[in-house]
């Protein structure tokens, strides 16, 4: 009693002193197993001690338990250290476990694996490396994690062959010297605790290149099955590549461990996959390899098998025990052996087993194998001279097909015992079969460069070790092996394949008798990447709410499944009083984002799920809980869809959806703001001072290297609504490989834009778009895209094709690029085409002539460079009188000059396309050249010439010869400013208008892009720019660009508010105009009081009237309209009826502009009143 009360005492202060350390959880009272009804609740309770105190996490499946997901599910306790879970109305039995973990901390380690090796490929004698980087949260430096490899669900050992490696944050593997055994499935472990994670890859090693052409690949997978001090049976499994010709047979030499003296142990080929050694030295020890033979040759020596000593298990047993002798059995002849079998035979050789006999003595017995033929008792003893020392024995020297039996005797000092029972008949021959070609060999999808193989196990096989997979292009006829080491099981995904290219597969079965035939061949596949359903979408959040709908927008999932996304689906529960109900299907048929038919006031959580070919995903985890309501604010709702694109080191492009909730009145721009992603919120800052009114933007000024996050508000009237959901974190930078669009323009002089894509996967596209929206109007654009290329060609380049082009290739990551045509760029890629259509053969000096010594007259030119092919034609008065080829020079002589050669000389040059011309004009005695022209004071044009025969380099043309030609471009008037209806027109006059003047105009020194608010155009002789409802914005300097073919001109005007002649605050603040507050349509039960009112402005006070389907409209009992103070403009119906609805417009006007705005009034009847109206008209018919 004492002594229990002493070691009580002891284990109590060591309990004591413990407690002022760390020391790691322990259950005291573990939580027990439940067996209950269905619907019934049940409580688990279990007491945790251990100091800092535990935390406790409950599981369910291995996957911690939310409360908060579940309300009202379950029910976590804990009070002084007794810890309880309580499940209510549980609908089945599932097991649950508790979580400890040491010193209080998180309960389950999140173990992930970053920069993991792929699919390797490696060839025989090479180092291959394998890695993963491991994070491992929480991190605690006390509790280290245990790094296992594996291949092929084996654990791997260190060894010569393999090294082993671990950082504290990177595992690696190493095959120092790769072989065919070495490939397989590699599976990285990465244990805490009873936790662990896993990854894993497929490792391939080819053959190595033979030393003698078409000799076969070396055996693998060398073993030694059974070792004793008389033989050693060796095992291998046969190489799948034969070099071209059957395999022969095998080699098989030894080496004795300590020495590199090998030594062939079978003189003619083996076929058999097992061998059994003899003539070893007892007690040695052993290597062993193998190397296969055809008719070109002997290949590569396999890798070596483990050593092996040659020893009788059974004697080295009882080497190992001390027994001690008795007298009395000295000197006994050895009884018969038992249980004599056969287990083994070929047609090389036969294996006999037996067991030791049980009369024998103390000392050491050996055996004598004897034989005969099958029915006859001619009995020979096989080893005549060395008795057998072990239990085991290989009889050689055989006659293959012949029948045999066998027996075997005992001998010691004191003689030889009686013979064994004989075995059965035996024949020499191999009993294990060849096996038959597999069947039924089925090619699927999997990734871009894989296909999945399966095929069906051939009839009675017996002992396979695996199976072979060949793969060939369609077409090709050569078929390469997919696996070097046979593969259990029947599937197996063939790597390493070509993406497009069409493949065909065949199988054959491995064992140790041989090879079998191949398989038929598969049907052709396509190597393309299998579709799967997408990824759960996420960040759902409400967009718009009515009484009884809500618009919904989330983010696409970040995986599409290799294939468009069709679709979502929806599923909402109500939420009352915190306790969610249960889920409900929103939509049978997939829809986009609203969700209609829902209680007003109600509290509702959503998730979502994206469908596509597949089928339908994961849903979304649950959204918030959102209130279904009117929404009544002044402001608008977020933007939506706020996406990135053209990522880059220092800029991106930031795209976005307006509001679908647009407030009381129109949107009247977007802010954008942008933080690092690391930041606090308090570092948000805005991108742009001034709303833009366009819906995406290009942000530049950004760091390279760092993340980055944004958001978008939308702003009107009333204000700046909330922001949208914050982007997905993007990081700066320009990756490698990176390509831009490129415009070119080919010889034909046909403009395209055109991008590449060396990411492709197989379901990826191009998508192109103008100012980034889809591009739908294919009247202007031909898009053609094959492979990784894509063109976008230009059928009429024009006005109408300004605007920046944007490519992205779906189904990548991200990869986008972009390119702006502005006037200039236009212009520039106008001329080029222009040139490369009808290209100019550059003159080195025009038309040229001179009298010579003989009064000969030589007419020549001089071209830059000419081919061989080029051509020159020379024409006087517009007739041919000679043509040929020409190079460089080109030259004609005329013996002399007369009367009748008065007129015009010109050389045609044609080379290719290339052309060129010049031309010079004899009259009367003198020979004018024509050198070019110039513009007088009274807009004539006056032609400058050079006279043969004075002294002058320039003559004054006739005056009836001048050519008056007014250019349009000298004859323009100064721009004039001119108020109109819809806003301001600046104009001027031409004295002519010709369609080849080209015009255009700037605002500040910016080009102006034309839209449906600012246009430009042509009215007789009167060139002008009308800008439609003017802002304060549109004030500045305006200037009229005009270009005639060979100089520019401009005309300009000041629309800033110095110039005190004109009075500007007609064009802008004084207008007549519509403030705002009248919305586009109304939509309103007939019955109800319409109430519509607005704010109008103008000075002088414009007059207000109103229309109704563009007719006039004016008060009376039942339309109450008013105009108040000058600016309040209401519109009342008590009791609106469907004779109210239609279009009604509010125009303003005063002498400075007009101004309308329009409304659509729509009146409907509720469905049970129009359903009793149409019973009435029933009845009364």
């Amino acid at each position: 009693m004492f002594l229990f009360q002493l070691e009580d005492t002891q284990a109590f202060h060591k309990k004591l002193n413990q407690d002022k350390l760390l020391h790691p959880p322990e259950f005291v009272i573990k939580p027990r197993s439940h067996t209950i009804w269905e619907k019934q609740n049940v409580k688990f309770h279990c007491t945790v001690a251990g100091w800092p105190a535990p935390r406790v996490t409950w599981y369910k499946n291995n996957v911690p338990i939310d409360v908060q997901a579940h309300p009202g599910k379950y029910t976590i306790e804990n009070r002084y250290g007794l810890h309880s879970l309580e499940i209510s109305t549980s609908q089945t039995f599932f097991p649950c476990t508790v979580g400890v973990t040491p010193h209080g901390f998180a309960s389950r380690f999140e173990i992930k694996f970053i920069d993991k090796f792929e699919v390797t490929f490696g060839r025989e004698g090479e180092t291959m490396s394998l890695g993963c980087t491991v994070v491992i949260s929480p991190d605690i430096k006390r509790f280290k994690p245990d790094i296992e490899w594996y291949r092929n669900g084996v654990l791997i050992t260190p060894s010569k062959w393999v090294q082993m490696h671990w950082t504290g944050e990177r595992a690696s593997l190493t095959l120092t010297h790769a072989n065919k055994e070495d490939e397989g499935l590699y599976t990285l472990r990465v244990v805490m605790g009873e936790y662990y994670e896993e990854y894993s890859g497929y490792v391939f090693v080819r053959d190595a290149d033979a030393e003698i052409p078409g000799a076969p690949g070396a055996p693998l997978d060398v073993q030694c099955l059974d070792a004793n001090k008389d033989y050693v049976i060796v095992s291998w499994k046969q190489p799948a590549v034969d070099g071209g010709n059957p395999i022969l047979g095998y080699f098989i030499d030894r080496c004795e461990v300590g020495t590199t003296h090998w030594t062939q142990c079978n003189e003619t080929p083996v076929k058999f996959a097992r061998f059994p050694v003899t003539g070893l030295i007892e007690g040695r020890s052993y290597i062993f390899r193998v190397r296969a033979v055809n008719r070109a040759g002997v290949s590569l020596p396999s890798r070596v098998s483990e050593a092996v000593a040659a020893l009788d298990p059974a004697d080295r047993a009882r080497l190992r025990s001390k027994i001690a002798r008795c007298p009395s059995c000295k000197g006994v002849i050895p009884g018969p052996p038992t249980d004599l079998q056969v287990i083994e035979a070929t047609k090389n050789y036969v294996v006999l087993s037996w067991k030791p006999p049980g009369q024998r003595g103390h000392e050491g017995i050996m055996y004598f194998v004897e034989k005969c033929i099958a029915g006859t008792e001619d009995w020979q003893r096989v080893n005549t001279e060395i008795p057998v020392k072990s239990p085991r024995f290989a009889v050689f020297d055989l006659s293959e097909g012949k029948s045999y039996c066998f027996r075997v005797r005992c001998c010691n000092s004191a003689g030889i015992g009686e013979p064994s029972e004989a075995t059965e008949a035996t024949v020499v021959d191999d009993k294990l079969d060849i096996p038959k070609p597999p069947g039924r060999i089925m090619p699927t999808r999997n990734t871009d460069t894989s296909v999945v193989v399966t095929w069906t196990e051939p009839p009675d096989a017996k002992e396979l070790v695996g199976y072979y997979i060949e793969s060939s292009v369609v077409g090709s006829g050569h078929w390469e092996p997919c696996n070097n080491n046979p593969v259990k099981g029947t599937r197996f995904i063939c790597h390493g394949l070509i993406n497009g290219e069409k493949y065909i597969f065949r199988v054959r079965a491995v064992n140790a008798a041989g090879l079998s035939e191949f398989s038929q061949d598969s049907e052709p596949i396509e190597v393309q990447a299998a579709i799967a359903a997408p990824s759960p979408p996420y960040d759902i959040t409400v967009l718009e709410s009515v009484r009884d709908s809500m618009v919904l927008g989330w983010k696409q999932p970040k995986a599409t499944g290799g294939t468009e996304i069709t679709g979502y689906y929806v599923n909402y529960r109500e939420v009352i009083g915190g306790v969610p109900g249960k889920w409900r299907e929103a939509n049978i048929k997939a829809i986009s984002e609203r969700i209609e038919n829902l209680k007003e006031n109600m509290v509702y959580q959503f998730q979502v799920a994206a469908a596509n070919l597949a089928g339908v995903g994961t849903p979304s985890l649950p959204s918030k809980p959102f209130k279904c309501e009117e929404w009544t604010i002044a402001v608008p709702g977020p933007p939506h869809d706020v996406t990135y694109t053209e990522v880059r080191k220092d800029s991106l492009v930031l795209l976005w959806k307006e509001p679908v909730y647009t407030g009381r009145s129109p949107i009247a721009g977007y802010y954008i703001d942008m933080k690092e992603t690391e930041a606090k919120e308090e570092h948000w800052r805005s991108v742009n001072e001034k709303p833009l009114q366009k819906k995406f933007l290009k942000i530049a000024g950004l760091t390279e290297g760092v993340s980055y996050v944004f958001r978008v508000r939308a702003t009107n009237q009333a204000g700046v609504g909330r922001p949208s959901d914050i982007t997905d974190p993007v990081v700066a930078e320009t990756r490698p490989g990176t390509k831009e669009v490129v415009v070119n323009v080919d010889d034909d002089g046909v403009i395209s834009l055109n991008f590449e894509c060396d990411q492709m996967s197989p379901n990826s596209k191009f998508v192109w778009s103008k100012d980034y929206e889809p591009i739908e109007d294919d009247s202007r654009l031909d898009i053609d895209s094959k492979g990784g290329k894509s063109k976008a060609v230009f059928k009429n380049l024009g006005e109408d094709d300004l605007g920046i082009y944007s490519c992205v290739v779906t189904d990548t990551d991200g990869v986008s690029s972009g390119y702006t045509i502005d006037e200039e760029e236009m212009k520039r890629l106008l001329a080029l085409s222009h040139e490369h259509k009808f290209p100019t053969i550059p003159l080195a000096s025009e038309l040229a002539v001179e009298i010579l010594e003989k009064g000969e007259v030589r007419f020549w030119l001089q071209a830059e460079k000419l081919s061989g092919n080029a051509k020159a034609n020379f024409v006087f008065n517009d007739k041919e009188i000679f043509n040929g080829e020409r190079t460089g020079l080109v030259e004609m002589i005329m013996d002399k000059l007369e009367d009748k050669d008065e007129g015009t000389y010109t050389f045609q040059l044609q080379d290719g396309k290339a052309t060129n011309q010049s031309s010079l004009v004899l009259i009367g005695d003198g020979i004018i050249v024509f050198l070019g022209w110039e513009v007088t004071d009274d807009c004539n044009v006056m032609l400058k010439c050079k006279v043969r025969g004075k002294e002058s380099t320039k003559c004054s043309i006739p005056r009836n010869t001048l050519i008056n030609i007014c250019l349009d471009a000298l004859s323009a008037t100064d721009l004039k400013i001119q108020s109109t209806a819809e806003g301001i027109r600046l104009y001027s006059f031409v004295t002519y208008y010709v369609e080849d003047l080209r015009v255009g105009w700037v605002h500040n020194d910016t080009q102006i892009r034309f839209s449906d608010r600012v246009k430009t155009g042509v009215t007789g002789e009167q060139i002008w720019l009308q800008i439609n409802e003017p802002t304060p914005q549109d004030k500045g300097k305006y200037t009229m660009e005009l270009f005639d073919g060979k100089t520019g001109h401009k005309k300009t005007v000041d629309l800033s508010g110095q110039d005190t002649k004109v009075n500007y605050a007609r064009f802008f603040s004084d207008r007549a105009r519509v403030l705002g507050g009248l919305p586009d349509v109304v939509t309103i039960q007939e019955g109800k009081a319409l109430n519509l009112s607005c704010t109008v402005w103008g000075d002088p006070t414009p007059e207000v009237s109103w229309l109704k389907n563009e007719k006039s409209f004016v008060s009376d009992a039942n339309c109450i309209l008013k105009f108040e103070a000058g600016k309040n403009v209401s519109f009342t119906i008590s009791a609106v009826s469907t004779h109210d609805s239609g279009k009604y417009s509010l125009v303003v006007k005063n002498k400075y502009g007009t101004e309308t705005s329009d409304v659509t009034v729509s009146v409907f009847i509720p469905e049970e009143e129009q359903e009793n109206n149409n019973e009435n008209k029933k009845t009364k018919a």
